[in-house]
């Protein structure tokens, strides 16, 4: 398989909007996978993101070993502990949550990973990520101990993202969360964007189509849904190729 990286680079150059279907080991069941997989193949969907905040170990390779029977989509791990890491991916991003300051999640866990990483052929992709508040607590925060950033602070989220880009990351991840009660706005995702010379990933509360689209035109090069898939698998139908 090419570079993820240097695909996501590519794409973004013709220009190519992309989109990554999250799915969390621990909401999907392994029985499930091959008819979940047939709407996302169908969709516009170009990666498969796995992983979740809490998760057992071993389920995330079970439920990656069971993706790459129904699909050829790049499947990048967007873990929540070092137990979901699996060299049955493609990728893995590796996140540093640059909107906290708890160091085990700055730079700790990711030590811990590396001997384990060694092991495997994945592709790594350093990931600045950054909590950005929505209203509710998510389990990012809770897990992480660490405290988004207000939506309304856009000077500082601007400033960290950049931050996160001149450390050396190769992409920068706004999230909202896990069940966001709304998505990151547009205002904040275009701010964010025109300071970047990486690409720029935006993930929860995205709900519809509309929302996505606002997502894209705001300057989004990489959305990712999760949670409204579990909840309504016809959103797929409505972004179908």
């Amino acid at each position: 398989m090419n570079s993820i990286y240097q695909n996501i680079i590519t794409s973004i150059s013709r220009p190519k909007k992309l989109l990554a279907v999250l799915i969390d080991p621990d909401k999907m069941n392994v029985e499930n996978v091959s008819g979940f997989l047939d709407k996302v193949n169908a969709s516009i969907a170009t990666h498969i993101f796995v992983g979740g905040s809490e998760v057992d170990k071993g389920v995330t390779e079970t439920l990656v070993v069971e993706i790459k029977k129904y699909s050829n989509l790049p499947i990048v791990l967007f873990p929540g502990d070092i137990i979901q890491i699996t060299d049955k991916a493609d990728g893995i991003l590796f996140l540093s949550l640059i909107s906290g300051r708890n160091p085990e999640y700055l730079i700790g866990k990711h030590v811990e990973a590396v001997s384990k990483i060694n092991e495997t052929t994945l592709e790594v992709l350093p990931t600045g990520y950054m909590l950005i508040e929505n209203g509710k607590q998510t389990s990012v925060e809770r897990v992480s101990q660490t405290k988004p950033i207000k939506r309304q602070a856009l000077q500082t989220i601007i400033d960290t993202a950049k931050a996160g880009e001149l450390l050396g990351m190769q992409l920068i991840y706004l999230e909202a969360g896990s069940g966001a009660t709304h998505p990151i706005e547009p205002k904040i995702i275009s701010n964010v964007k025109q300071q970047l010379n990486i690409p720029l990933i935006v993930g929860g509360g995205i709900r519809s189509l509309s929302e996505l689209t606002s997502a894209y035109k705001a300057g989004a090069d990489l959305v990712v849904i999760g949670t409204a898939f579990e909840d309504d698998e016809t959103f797929l139908n409505e972004i179908k190729k």
